[in-house]
């Protein structure tokens, strides 16, 4: 397994040094849209982000870009998707799906943002749930803001120490971290700003 794990390390360390310039910037364009595409491995990319850019800058540049990709997402189910599902799918399963919209409208701020942050989440499907529901813009975008801090560090964090990460067990204890620092900063700001 360690040895499978440093392959992959090294691979990726020499497909971002033979590409150059390309890698990050295929990258920071699947980031943007793996918010609509499930099948994309968000971790890779902001890894790739990570090793080009250095820390901080590939931290502000994925997460950056993650937000964006979700606030489109949720954007485009809004504008072109809401009114589809809610005439043709609603309709047609009324007790069912309007037990799970009243569930997502009413979500609390704080447990929104520690979904998002949870670094395992599909971001896609929060933002086409969100995207349907009444949920506010305000409301998502915040969340996601916060909350993508948590999930990019985290990923960048996994991907750019790849061997360390499997090996420590300390790890488990910063995703810990993370997800309760997530879950007071979106108390914080939900006290601050009363967001609903």
């Amino acid at each position: 397994m360690m040895e499978f794990l440093k392959n992959i390390d090294i691979y990726v360390t020499e497909f971002i040094e033979n590409v150059g310039l390309l890698a990050p910037l295929i990258a920071c364009f699947l980031i943007l849209i793996e918010s609509m595409l499930p099948m994309l491995p968000l971790a890779v990319f902001i890894t790739f982000n990570f090793y080009y850019f250095g820390d901080l800058f590939g931290f502000l540049i994925s997460w950056g870009l993650t937000c964006l990709g979700c606030l489109i997402a949720f954007k485009l189910c809004r504008n072109r998707v809401k009114f589809w599902f809610d005439s043709k799918i609603v309709k047609k399963n009324e007790l069912l799906l309007t037990k799970w919209m009243m569930i997502v409208n009413n979500i609390k701020f704080e447990h929104l943002v520690l979904l998002i942050a949870i670094p395992f989440t599909p971001a896609f499907l929060i933002n086409i749930v969100a995207g349907v529901s009444s949920m506010s813009v305000k409301k998502f975008f915040i969340a996601i803001l916060i909350g993508k801090i948590f999930m990019v560090y985290f990923w960048g964090f996994v991907g750019s120490n790849l061997l360390t990460s499997f090996r420590e067990p300390i790890n488990l204890v910063i995703i810990a971290v993370l997800m309760i620092l997530a879950f007071t900063v979106s108390k914080l700001v939900n006290r601050k700003f009363g967001i609903e």
